[in-house]
């Protein structure tokens, strides 16, 4: 899908191509619409460290669970 957007209202916004993606994609993952992965593809950025730190620019917080936190200390006591 692709979306047309006018030349003239992405001056106003003074935000580069790439930089829309990655905004629009922060504002997805941040209202819960698009999971951490999916999100990061929309901002065409291909780590998800990247992507976190664009989350975290904007004083986004990652959507983790208990299930989450449990199995990340699980997979490091591996380490």
């Amino acid at each position: 899908m692709t979306i047309s957007i006018p030349d003239e209202v992405m001056a106003q916004t003074k935000l580069s191509a790439s930089d829309l993606k990655i905004e629009l994609a922060a504002y997805l993952y941040e209202k819960r619409r698009l999971s951490i992965g999916k999100a990061r593809k929309i901002a065409g950025l291909v780590g998800l460290i990247d992507f976190q730190q664009e989350l975290a620019k904007r004083n986004i917080y990652l959507h983790l669970t208990i299930e989450d936190v449990d199995t990340d200390l699980r997979n490091l006591s591996k380490l």
